[in-house]
């Protein structure tokens, strides 16, 4: 690992011509990664993105790490950073409603849920309106592209760029996804070399997906945006279920796993176990766990969406081989907890997409 000093935003390694990757057109190059705060990352963030490269962003769902949709070597860099399946499609995130009518076809449906959640954790899959100039990595292969409009830093930057970012959340593919900017580093510090640092992010959770078909929607991925809420817009019940294949990020069977194993709905903890505990009521045993940490004494499904990612990443460092989970319910961001609970509990050599 390069053990050179930190570059600073004006250090000339950038302009280095970097030796040969594994294609032709995307490079290696030595990253080490810093940390600057929101208030001062944006013209080093704009360079590093404008130059092909990534960066960790917050959003207020979780951290995103992001390159230029439209450069191949920038969106390379993302799954190489992550060691993320080249089958799994990214989120393209915009700036405005402009971008996006740019890079996809809105129907009605999809057009309303953008003017009530935009900007916002929600994610739309629409159809790619030709010539959008978005590299094929981004979606993937697929006819339809998943887009995002994101408050805050992130929304600032793409605005900057003038141009979409991919962003998936920034951690190893397949781990748990990032709340913190201390968690990217400890994650892909040694892959990047810029984190931008926004604090905790609000929301803790990765965005809701939904795809029109029809006049009819479909949940392809619960999230940050409560299914309920989407239903009361809309004025009609969410499809549940998707084809097999799959049409949009966040939809491996195994997802956002820590290094010990999960088991689910537990009602004792065994020795040796942590407990990831919910509410006022504990599982028996719970005494045994060799670390417990509780994602909302009081039941709030909201602060246990912001504390997931972040709590299972503290109880995998207790050494525990196994975390148990106690049992949560499915009403509200209760679904999108779940889901991410179910993936995370989910054999870890198991790659295909969710049926």
């Amino acid at each position: 690992m390069d053990k050179s000093p930190r570059p600073s935003p004006a250090n000339s390694r950038l302009a280095q011509q970097p030796t040969s990757y594994y294609a032709a057109s995307i490079c290696e190059v030595t990253r080490v990664a810093e940390i600057l705060a929101v208030g001062e990352a944006l013209e080093r963030a704009l360079a590093l993105l404008q130059g092909g490269d990534v960066v960790a962003i917050p959003t207020e769902t979780v951290y995103g790490l992001a390159g230029d949709a439209t450069n191949g070597i920038g969106v390379a860099r993302i799954f190489e950073a992550k060691g993320r399946p080249r089958f799994n499609p990214l989120i393209a995130h915009v700036a405005d409603m402009a971008m996006a009518e740019r890079i996809a076809v809105f129907d009605p449906l999809s057009r309303k849920l953008a003017q009530a959640f935009w900007p916002g954790p929600l994610t739309l899959v629409l159809p790619q309106r030709p010539g959008n100039g978005i590299h094929p990595l981004v979606t993937a292969g697929l006819d339809t592209i998943a887009l995002r409009m994101p408050r805050g830093f992130g929304g600032d930057l793409i605005a900057k760029l003038g141009r979409p970012l991919a962003a998936p959340s920034a951690n190893s593919s397949g781990k748990i996804s990032a709340t913190t900017a201390q968690a990217v580093m400890a994650d892909l510090g040694d892959s990047i070399r810029l984190v931008v640092d926004g604090g905790a992010t609000p929301v803790g959770l990765e965005s809701t997906i939904v795809k029109a078909e029809g006049e009819r929607l479909r949940l392809l991925r619960p999230g940050g945006v409560a299914a309920e809420d989407i239903e009361a817009v809309v004025g009609a019940e969410l499809l549940r279920g998707h084809k097999a294949g799959i049409e949009a990020p966040g939809m491996l069977a195994s997802h956002y796993a820590p290094g010990a194993a999960v088991r689910l709905n537990a009602g004792n903890v065994e020795e040796g176990e942590a407990l990831l505990a919910f509410g006022d009521r504990r599982a028996e045993g719970w005494r045994r766990a060799v670390a417990s940490l509780n994602l909302s004494v009081s039941g709030d499904l909201r602060e246990a969406a912001s504390n997931l990612f972040a709590y299972m990443q503290e109880l995998d460092r207790s050494g525990a081989r196994t975390i148990a989970v106690e049992t949560i319910p499915f009403d509200g961001l209760g679904e999108a907890i779940n889901d991410r609970l179910s993936r995370a509990a989910a054999p870890r050599d198991n790659i295909q997409p969710t049926p």
